[in-house]
């Protein structure tokens, strides 16, 4: 061997050593990063069988194989009903292949759909505890390891959606009552100004705890209450101080009166409830304030801006987590081919919008009950909650602009036929006309019907230039086609929201029913009054009924009922003493009969 190639040869030799080297020196390194950026794959399992923690550690790159055994055993036990040792084998799953989304995906339906329902619904804390564990799965575990993965997103806004906000569960009140109380105390004043003061709060502690106005309230409320000495719970124990201070030494609340009128009560009350959506809900106020603009009520008042979302609403959450999914996952590279998964996240967003316009109002009415001994003892309120939704018709913009956006993203100019997302927006203008002006918002029940004119000139029911005369068709429509005991039924239900919207105090909502309700009766009366056989009563006597039905219907509280009666005696003396008549002309009748 020639001295030049030995020179190179050697060389080589040392290179190679000194790469090596250099290359062990950054192993610790890209470990450590590894591990801080969740890259880690082959972490052991917890409380696993011996065997089974064996095959995992022993087979190294071939685990694989153990997750397909896993996957298809808990499939199996899924179909056989046995969802808690599914929901085992699904967290191994998990711990093996964190990346896998389809596994993190199964886990919470099985939790949250699955599992829940298998307890009784008499014991709705408990399938409540289980539709929660669903979802912080995903929202705490599975999308941080995977949040490129637009399905995780997807099922968790369809939890939201479906699970809280539908009606398919028999304890869904309790479950839309549970989020509701959860998320009031951190809404503020639920206008803009308190959604930007959420947005501009710190996003850490000692930012916080450095601010001068801030500090002196922090050192106070350490020094009253041994509570507040952990910082790491900090937070979450001011919260508990603001909503429940007897748990507290009373010294800890004096504090909070001796800085109620000072800046640093205000500026730390916001940090810890930005905090708290934060860290707990992990809803950032940024995208929050954002969704507000874009997707917010219309103020009919000012048409120009949008209302803050109710984030007390299933829907709104749904909402955040779908357009989360499509900022983070969605496809920017080729719009030509939209994954269905990325569609199906589109329609969440879509869906909503239209359950918001439909039963976007909460109301949350409390209802006295007699307390227990315990209660007594424990000072504890003598209060049951119960939730109602009605229709809000100041949606109709938002779910308009966005199912706008939604059909020109999905549309398919070489396919003349109408998608499913132009389908449903059609039918939705259709109904929404009829509910603008049955809501006694006939300007807005016009412009709604000049859009279908202009989108669809060539369907026969929208010639006519007029909304009133397209409403009051489509209600003779309605009427035309059922008998006359569903008439009347059609009726007494517009008579018996009436009632409720009054009892709400929401009057506008109630005139406008009532009106609407008595232009159906004039309708059908016009249409069958030669007919002797129609037995159709005198509206005042229709209204009585109405009010009876609702005091009867157990849905109601009482305590909601006994109100409403005690305003129609104050505020409406005429129409209580329509009721007192008609009550002594049937009394009268009764007695006769017999």
């Amino acid at each position: 061997m020639r001295l030049r190639d030995i020179i190179i040869f050697v060389a080589g030799i040392i290179l190679a050593v000194v790469l090596l080297t250099a290359a062990g020196m950054q192993l610790d390194y890209i470990n450590s990063q590894r591990v801080e950026m969740k890259l880690i794959s082959n972490e052991p399992l917890q409380n696993a069988p011996p065997s089974l923690a064996f095959a995992t550690v022993a087979m190294g790159a071939f685990r694989g194989l153990v997750v397909d055994v896993l996957w298809i055993r808990a499939d199996r036990m899924k179909e056989q009903g046995q969802f808690f040792d599914a929901k085992q084998l699904a967290e191994w799953i998990t711990v093996l292949q964190p990346r896998f989304a389809k596994v993190w995906e199964f886990q919470s339906w099985n939790m949250a759909y699955n599992i829940s329902v298998a307890i009784p619904a008499e014991q709705p804390d408990q399938r409540w505890q289980w539709i929660k564990n669903g979802y912080e799965l995903l929202r705490d575990r599975g999308i941080p390891l995977n949040p490129k993965s637009i399905l995780l997103y997807h099922q968790l806004g369809w939890i939201f959606q479906h699970k809280i906000g539908g009606l398919t569960d028999d304890a869904h009140k309790y479950y839309k009552l549970q989020l509701a109380e959860a998320m009031e105390p951190l809404l503020g004043s639920v206008d803009n100004a308190w959604f930007d003061a959420l947005a501009n709060a710190p996003a850490d502690w000692q930012t916080i705890a450095d601010d001068p106005n801030v500090a002196p309230l922090i050192s106070a409320l350490k020094s009253a209450d041994k509570s507040f000495e952990d910082e790491s719970r900090f937070v979450s124990t001011y919260l508990s101080l603001r909503q429940n201070p007897a748990r507290f030494e009373p010294e800890a609340f004096r504090i909070i009166d001796r800085f109620r009128t000072t800046r640093g009560l205000k500026d730390f009350d916001v940090f810890a409830k930005a905090w708290q959506l934060r860290e707990v809900w992990k809803l950032e106020p940024t995208l929050m304030r954002e969704l507000n603009q874009t997707y917010g009520p219309i103020d009919f008042s000012e048409p120009n801006g949008h209302l803050p979302l109710d984030w007390r609403h299933p829907d709104v959450h749904a909402i955040y987590w779908a357009v989360k999914g499509l900022q983070v996952a969605g496809n920017k590279e080729n719009i030509e081919e939209y994954p269905v998964a990325e569609e199906n996240t589109d329609r969440i967003v879509a869906h909503s919008l239209q359950n918001l316009f439909r039963y976007g109002k909460i109301f949350i009415y409390n209802i006295p009950v007699r307390p227990s001994r315990e209660q007594n003892l424990q000072n504890e309120p003598a209060v049951i909650k119960d939730v109602f939704l009605r229709p809000d018709l100041r949606m109709f913009d938002p779910y308009n602009k966005a199912i706008t956006k939604i059909i020109l993203k999905y549309a398919d100019p070489n396919d003349d036929f109408e998608d499913s997302h132009e389908v449903q927006y059609r039918n939705f203008l259709t109904n929404a006309v009829f509910s603008f002006y049955q809501a006694g918002h006939r300007g807005q029940a016009q412009r709604i019907y000049n859009l279908l004119r202009k989108l669809y000139p060539h369907r026969a029911e929208f010639r006519n230039p007029s909304a009133e005369y397209y409403a009051r068709q489509d209600l003779r429509e309605r009427l035309e086609t059922i008998t006359p005991a569903n008439a009347r039924e059609m009726i007494l239900l517009m008579l018996r929201e009436a009632y409720f919207r009054y009892a709400v105090r929401d009057d506008d909502e109630a005139f406008a029913r009532e009106q609407m309700a008595e232009e159906a009766y004039r309708i059908y009366r016009a249409k069958y009054e030669p007919e002797e056989r129609i037995d159709m009563p005198d509206f005042k006597v229709m209204r009585y009924n109405a009010l009876l039905d609702f005091f009867e219907d157990q849905q109601y509280p009482l305590v909601m009922r006994q109100n409403l009666l005690g305003r129609i005696k104050i505020e409406r003396p005429e129409l209580a003493e329509q009721f007192m008549e008609i009550e002594q002309q049937m009394l009268q009748k009764s007695q006769q009969s017999q």
